[in-house]
């Protein structure tokens, strides 16, 4: 075990009011915690940032929400993002935030590790937005846990409440999630030793 609890970043990336995304992000942050891990799970309007300008960036620098969002992810030991599927991809504002925090030295999205979640009312529950989602994470060095939780249906798969509808599809999801807090505990685990064995 690590000293510390796990500390665990959790983006529910919509800011549509009943976001089944929201929904799944507060479910992966109630699992965190029920493990012993810390969550920290963010309003995405916190998370707002100026489309991406290289000419804005000379001038003024990096939005004050993507260094915040940097500030947290340096706090937490992975990140995992909840993420709605818009025409085969990824929300614009998404990827723009990760675009805006990419520019910060350290790149502060390297060698950490992420989770990816999705929730839709199609069939395929916005897995091909979360497929899309890995590809700039992986860019840039971030560690994406090969399970990917997608929601089908999530109209019918949720209670109004946010609660899953089937007890056993809620267990695959807790599952999912104790698999991917197994692998960061790991990894943290190795990285300490590593600095105690080397310094």
């Amino acid at each position: 075990m690590t000293d510390r609890p796990l500390r665990i970043l959790i983006v529910g990336a919509s800011l549509r009011t009943g976001s089944y995304n929201v929904a799944l992000a507060r479910l992966a942050a109630r699992r965190v915690g029920e493990t012993g891990a810390e969550a920290d799970l963010v309003p995405y309007a916190e998370l707002a940032v100026p489309d991406y300008d290289a000419d804005a960036e000379r001038a003024d620098g990096v939005p004050p929400a993507a260094l915040a969002f940097r500030d947290r992810l340096r706090a937490a030991d992975a990140l995992i993002i909840a993420a709605p599927e818009y025409n085969h991809s990824i929300p614009g504002s998404l990827k723009n935030l990760i675009d805006w925090t990419s520019r910060i030295k350290p790149q502060p999205f390297w060698g950490g590790n992420g989770m990816l979640l999705s929730a839709s009312p199609s069939l395929v529950g916005g897995n091909r937005g979360a497929w899309a989602l890995r590809v700039p994470l992986e860019h840039l060095g971030m560690r994406v846990y090969p399970e990917m939780f997608s929601l089908a249906q999530a109209g019918q798969a949720l209670t109004p409440e946010g609660e899953f509808v089937d007890s056993k599809l809620a267990g695959r999801f807790d599952t999912a999630i104790e698999g991917f807090l197994e692998l960061v505990e790991a990894t943290v685990r190795y990285a300490d030793l590593k600095r105690r064995t080397s310094g």
